[in-house]
C-alpha cells in the first residue's frame, strides 16, 4: 500500500473511531451516503432519484429514509402537484448532525489528518 493511501485510510479510521466514541447515532454507509447526497447536492430529491444516484432499489432508500426520518435528519414531503411523488427534504437536525460530523474530519486536531489532507 502506498504511503498516501495508508495516510488517507488512517484519517478515515481516526474519524470513524472518534465518531463511534462520540455517542452519536450509528449510521450505515448507505444512510450516511443518502444524507450527504440530500445535503450536498441540489434538489429537489425524490426516492427514485436517490435510488438511481446510489445504484440501489427504492426499498433500500425507503428503509434508510425510515431511519433518518426517525432521527429527524430528513423528512418526506408529498409533491402538491403529483401526490404520487415524494420529495426528501432537509431538516435543521440533519444539518446540525452533519456540521458536528464535519468536525470529526477537522484539520489540526490530529497531525496525521493534516499530513493526509495536505
Amino acid at each position: 500500500m502506498a504511503a498516501a493511501e495508508a495516510q488517507t485510510l488512517a484519517v478515515w479510521m481516526s474519524t470513524l473511531v472518534d465518531y463511534v466514541r462520540s455517542g452519536e447515532p450509528d449510521l450505515t454507509n448507505r444512510q450516511m451516503a443518502l444524507l450527504l447526497l440530500v445535503y450536498l447536492k441540489p434538489g429537489p430529491h425524490t426516492v427514485r432519484g436517490l435510488a438511481r444516484a446510489l445504484n440501489v432499489s427504492k426499498p433500500v432508500v425507503t428503509r434508510a429514509l425510515n431511519r433518518l426520518g426517525a432521527l429527524g435528519y430528513l423528512r418526506r414531503q408529498r409533491d402538491d402537484s403529483d401526490k404520487r411523488n415524494i420529495f426528501v427534504a432537509r431538516t435543521s437536525e440533519g444539518a446540525e448532525f452533519l456540521e458536528e460530523f464535519g468536525q470529526f474530519l477537522g484539520v489540526g486536531e490530529h497531525p496525521q489528518r493534516s499530513r493526509a489532507l495536505a
